[in-house]
């Protein structure tokens, strides 16, 4: 990682970042809630890159050091929080399913803020009400934990430069001079998942990431590893309750524009 900047307090603010571009590494000694109303943010810290399309925020604990990516045209929404309150009485960042009442209080809290000495009664309820939604918001595990295992590291490596690479655990550890059971330990022990389970991690990771660009379906599950286009829209909408298309540019500004 880059030089880590040190901002004491989180901000609570609205802004927009182009497609491609970053936020370099920082911390706060704030709690963050960190929500993309349009594209797709990534999220990285020392545990490894967190994903959020715009049905899911980031819980990011004071102290952690954590850096932004945009992928797509990204609604940046951030919540500061004091680090004496934490309404998930969590450590570790998490990713948390934001519903439509939560997205809607997220957007109006962020938007209204301008200049972090609003205490207005208007603006505390507003505020106890989206503490309120984050509270009971289940946890997603959208996730993709950075190995520390050479070997793990090595195997993982070839998988984020070509998702779509199908071969097998024991024809991967050939490659890097391990065994498959030596792999699937290393899998579970360092990354706390199966081989399975971390290969469908990346593939959604990177199918967000296209999605975001407007690839089309088919192309996305294509070059992320999927036997067709239904395989690819099923995994989908069981991992985050909507099909692929729904999280593209041209739907999020069709499901923003007024009808009528």
């Amino acid at each position: 990682m880059k030089e880590i900047r040190h901002e004491p307090v989180a901000p609570t603010r609205t802004q927009w970042l182009a497609p491609g571009a970053a936020i370099d590494p920082h911390r706060h000694d704030d709690h963050q809630i960190v929500y993309a109303g349009r594209g797709v943010l990534a999220v990285t810290t020392s545990t490894g890159l967190w994903i959020a399309p715009a049905t899911r925020a980031i819980w990011v604990p004071a102290g952690t050091v954590h850096a932004h990516q945009a992928h797509g045209e990204l609604a940046l929404h951030l919540v500061g929080l004091p680090a004496s309150e934490n309404p998930l009485n969590l450590a570790e960042p998490a990713v948390l399913t934001v519903g439509p009442l939560l997205r809607e209080l997220i957007l109006a809290h962020t938007d209204a803020h301008t200049d972090g000495h609003d205490e207005s009664p208007e603006r505390a309820r507003l505020r106890a009400v989206l503490l309120d939604q984050l509270r009971v918001s289940p946890q997603q595990p959208v996730h993709l934990p950075t190995p520390s295992s050479p070997q793990l590291k090595a195997v993982c490596e070839i998988l984020r430069t070509n998702p779509a690479d199908n071969r097998t655990l024991p024809a991967l550890g050939r490659e890097v001079g391990a065994s498959d059971r030596t792999l699937s330990r290393l899998f579970q022990a360092d990354l706390g998942m199966t081989f399975p389970q971390w290969r469908t991690q990346l593939r959604l990771y990177r199918a967000l990431v296209l999605l975001a660009e407007d690839t089309p379906v088919t192309t996305v599950a294509h070059r992320c590893g999927w036997s067709s286009a239904s395989a690819f829209i099923d995994v989908f909408r069981r991992s985050f309750g909507h099909t692929p298309g729904a999280h593209q540019p041209r739907s999020q500004f069709v499901s923003a524009c007024p009808k009528g």
